[in-house]
């Protein structure tokens, strides 16, 4: 079922209350079945995280004991899982010939120009980038604002190593295409690790190999490469019980007494921790984030796409995925109504070809951020070829 928006083909927005069934026991789980359990990993993520974000260990402990679930009578999502949705409809119709111009035009068509009344719900960067557009500033001056650096762009990477399943490079290059509009150096660079990553997960890549396609893809001096290698190395390591691992992983890359919690390289170093720790496991890779607090809904929802791309839909407990339905439009009411079992589908189709099931590093795309100008390393940048199949200027 479809819908006609700005002269395009886009999904009908879902009724469903959750999504369909997993894999069968004991069979290794396919790209559509991956994709499913990497977006809607990440909206659990995001509903598990949001009442915890902010907060530090001991207000959780405090207020829930250790959370374990849901703590809340009616879960939900917040700006990550509607942001998730915005990308990947947007990467739905591009695909790879994806543009800056693209990604702009759509900030303006579904956010920017609506008259919705005041911007609700998302964070510094979204909020920084939409006066930017709405001043008449364009990109990539419209990423220039105080929180260029945040992880915005990371929340909603995921869609990105979704659709190029097993071609970390290319999820890395797409991501930073829509990270033009919003974000600059390491904001740019979570991103990239977080697709990169699900892009390798989507291909049944293990957990180490996952972090390797991370870290392969944004420069290895940079804030975000370091802050990654410190929280999986702390992860890596044998604790007494799962609290005291939270901890060092928590304590090796957050930024003590800093005041924002939503910088790039410390979610994105925590999300990677948290799922190294849990050796890839579902439940507890989103649980581990979320009792670390901090930008708790960015760091489960990151842990989540990527152990849901690793292991599938079925690895996601029932109960946390049948709780999930379409998004609410609380940050973006234009995404009001879509799932993101929606946008797995639209980025998984029937025909996928058997390219896109390689597993990452072959000689099709070799590892590393190579390809790239120092200017384009230094900036967090992957360039777009102007004359790519489909690009409009």
């Amino acid at each position: 079922m479809e819908r006609k928006t700005d002269s395009r083909t886009v999904p009908r927005r879902s009724t469903r209350p959750g999504g369909p069934a997993g894999h069968g026991e004991g069979a290794s789980p396919g790209i559509a079945d991956r994709a499913r359990g990497a977006l809607l990993g990440l909206a659990v993520g995001d509903a598990l995280g949001a009442p915890a974000e902010n907060m530090r260990p001991s207000e959780i402990r405090r207020r829930w004991g250790r959370v374990t679930g849901f703590v809340s009578d009616d879960p939900a999502g917040t700006d990550d899982t509607e942001y998730a949705i915005f990308s990947g409809l947007l990467l739905a119709r591009h695909g790879s010939a994806l543009t800056v111009s693209h990604v702009e035009r759509a900030w303006h068509h579904w956010i920017a120009d609506l008259d919705e009344g005041p911007f609700r719900g998302a964070g510094f960067s979204e909020r920084g980038t939409l006066e930017n557009l709405r001043r008449g500033l364009a990109a990539p001056i419209s990423a220039q604002h105080r929180h260029a650096w945040s992880d915005g762009l990371a929340m909603r990477a995921a869609p990105f190593g979704v659709f190029a399943a097993g071609r970390p490079m290319e999820a890395a290059r797409l991501v930073a295409v829509d990270g033009r509009v919003s974000h600059e150096g390491e904001g740019i660079y979570g991103g990239q690790a977080v697709a990169a990553g699900v892009a390798a997960a989507m291909v049944g890549a293990g957990p180490a190999s996952v972090v390797a396609a991370a870290l392969s893809v944004v420069p290895m001096d940079s804030w975000t490469a370091r802050s990654l290698r410190r929280a999986v190395t702390a992860a890596q390591r044998s604790y007494p019980d799962r609290p005291t691992g939270e901890r060092a992983v928590r304590s090796a890359v957050v930024i003590g007494g800093y005041p924002w919690t939503d910088l790039a390289p410390e979610a994105v170093g925590l999300a990677f921790g948290a799922f190294t720790a849990a050796r890839g496991d579902f439940r507890t890779a989103v649980l581990t984030a979320v009792n670390m607090g901090r930008d708790a809904d960015t760091t489960a929802a990151v842990a989540g796409a990527l152990a849901g791309a690793l292991h599938g839909i079925s690895a996601i407990p029932e109960e946390w995925a049948s709780a999930i339905g379409p998004v609410r439009g609380s940050c973006l009411p234009s995404m009001r109504g879509y799932h993101v079992l929606d946008i797995a589908e639209l980025l998984t189709p029937d025909d996928a070809d058997d390219a896109r099931s390689a597993p990452p590093g072959t000689a099709a795309e070799p590892p590393g951020p190579a390809g790239l100008s120092e200017h384009e390393q230094a900036d967090g940048v992957r360039a777009v070829p102007a004359t790519a199949p489909g690009a409009t200027r």
